[in-house]
């Protein structure tokens, strides 16, 4: 199923304590609301030009997102109550973005390079990365009490304790340019390696495994753990959906188009985020304009999967 959003491009999606999916729109500014079955709601943020990007549910209730502005400076972490009240700390061109362990919201800084955190109280910590340039993209609480993150322009993937110790595990494939992660059914972090077109996992001991993809060019990009037990991640320049089992079986499928004004060649979908949602389906943001909805017929590990058509909603 496909639900056009007229105000905008979604970015990145996530489920709300509310019932609800929570999105950005990268390009216009605004953080959106929609409930399954019912119509989307806008919320416009000042100034419009922040370009919201990963969007996640924090240990208060309340749904944060990044901003990283034109310059790293006019960078910010926004929050958003359920009541949608905004507001906002600046940190330096946050990009990535998770709830810890601790209570905190931790992000990743693209520029100059750093693991951030913002604590409950709203003081804002950067700690530096042992690797300049590395340009740390996603972060994902992993299941040792840690932070983990992929280092998009030094071909790693990081840890950070609670108290600011890093790690790095170098990954095996040069120009991986992973982006996305995840915390894994299986007790591991599972990534997307953008530039190699491959999956990829590592353990807590930094034990790394990569899965080519059978397309080397689709570029995925984000990753989360389905209701399934499998990986599902978006493939930006395929214009698809991806789901992998910890054993490594891949398929793909297709996202359905916007159509194009006029009736011309419908515009590629440019899948970014994506989440399981409050009806256990997985939600695609599509940066052509839509939030895609993937529904499973099966939801258990113990029982085979398959995917169901688009249907409207029940």
């Amino acid at each position: 199923m496909l639900i056009e959003i007229e105000a905008g491009a979604p970015y990145g999606v996530a489920a709300g304590p509310d019932g609800a999916l929570w999105f950005t729109l990268v390009h216009q500014g605004g953080v959106g609301r929609l409930v399954p079955g019912g119509e989307p709601e806008i919320r416009r943020l000042d100034p419009a030009g922040g370009k919201p990007m990963v969007i996640t549910r924090g240990a208060d209730g309340a749904m944060w997102f990044t901003e990283g502005g034109a310059r790293p400076e006019d960078g910010r972490i926004g929050r958003v109550t359920m009541a949608g009240e905004i507001t906002h700390h600046p940190a330096p061109a946050p990009y990535g973005l998770a709830a810890g362990p601790d209570g905190a919201l931790w992000f990743t800084s693209m520029q100059p390079g750093g693991v951030g955190r913002v604590a409950p109280d709203g003081t804002v910590t950067v700690f530096p990365l042992p690797v300049e340039g590395g340009m740390p993209a996603g972060i994902a609480a992993g299941p040792d009490d840690a932070l983990w993150f992929t280092l998009n322009q030094a071909d790693a993937v990081g840890r950070i304790s609670l108290a600011g110790e890093v790690t790095l595990h170098a990954l095996p494939t040069a120009g991986a340019a992973p982006v996305g992660i995840t915390a894994g059914p299986d007790g591991a972090l599972w990534f997307a390696e953008i530039g190699a077109g491959q999956v990829g996992r590592v353990d807590v001991t930094g034990k790394v495994t990569e899965f080519p993809l059978p397309d080397p060019g689709c570029r995925p990009h984000a990753i989360v753990t389905g209701p399934d037990g499998a990986l599902w991640f978006t493939e930006w320049a395929a214009g698809r959906l991806g789901r992998i089992t910890v054993d490594g079986a891949v398929e793909e499928h297709p996202l359905p188009r916007l159509e194009a004004p006029g009736g011309g060649e419908p515009p590629a979908p440019e899948p970014h985020g994506l989440c399981v949602g409050p009806d256990g389906a997985i939600w695609v943001a599509l940066e052509a304009g839509a939030l895609a909805r993937f529904p499973l017929t099966r939801a258990r590990r113990d029982l085979p999967w398959r995917p169901a058509p688009w249907p409207a909603f029940p």
